[in-house]
């Protein structure tokens, strides 16, 4: 896939989150990366270590719940890392529904939700 069709799915999918939370969202990025920094190409990691587990995202920022108007940093980011998200996936859908999943658990720590509530949501 290419990166401007994933990151179409990643448009699509921050487009579906509810409108009422979209407009609450303020200075974050969200970014596509090939892969983490420092990590091997992911098929060569997992021909090595099948049982190896990709990190498909991350957040960097602070929850909305634990900011303050004094914070001056820049920009929050959602990263998500496209190979290892292709890596883990089977087709297309696959690809579409776990940018979908992830693009929702990361704004849900985004807006302070912890790891229970999200599998709660």
């Amino acid at each position: 896939m290419t990166r401007g069709q994933f990151t179409k799915l990643v448009e699509e999918a921050v487009d579906a989150f509810p409108p009422r939370f979209r407009l609450l969202v303020e200075n974050l990025a969200v970014i596509v990366e090939d892969v983490p920094p420092g990590q091997p190409d992911p098929q060569t990691l997992l021909s090595a270590n099948p049982e190896e587990s990709l990190q498909l995202f991350f957040f960097d920022g602070a929850a909305t719940t634990e900011k303050s108007v004094w914070d001056a940093t820049g920009p929050d980011r959602i990263v998500l890392y496209q190979k290892n998200i292709e890596a883990v996936c089977e087709s297309e859908e696959e690809i579409r529904e776990q940018v979908r999943l992830t693009v929702l658990h990361e704004l849900g720590h985004y807006f302070g939700m912890q790891e229970n509530q999200l599998e709660d949501v």
